[in-house]
């Protein structure tokens, strides 16, 4: 197991609730498939919405969103490194550095567990 420095959605604080909340969805999730060719350095699909997060959402008439990522930086932006960690900027998304999204791609099947924590 291992942690990594992350930037999350612009409202990061409490789960998400729907899309275009600007949140990140906290809770657990699998990353279940993969994006070579994203519009960030690599990607990783994080399966929100589950169950629980169809039927709150269903509950408030509201679209829980979707396409909720861990990836590296914009392409041609890798060279921000750390420095993207000043500010939560994602729509939602978990953003690591390039050279982490690299070791994450390596060494996370698809189907792993992932832990959204506050």
């Amino acid at each position: 197991m291992k942690s990594y420095a992350v930037s999350l959605g612009p409202h990061p604080t409490g789960p998400k609730q729907q899309q275009g909340d600007g949140r990140t969805p906290e809770g657990e999730y699998r990353l279940d498939y993969r994006n070579a060719a994203s519009s960030f350095h690599r990607a990783l699909h994080i399966s929100y919405p589950g169950p629980a997060d169809i039927a709150a959402a269903r509950a408030h008439d509201v679209n829980p969103g979707s396409l909720v990522m861990v990836h590296g930086l914009r392409n041609g932006l890798g060279w921000l490194g750390r420095l993207h960690l000043a500010v939560d900027w994602t729509d939602g998304c978990v953003a690591v550095t390039d050279r982490d999204m690299d070791e994450i791609w390596r060494a996370v099947p698809d189907g792993t567990k992932i832990v959204l924590k506050p």
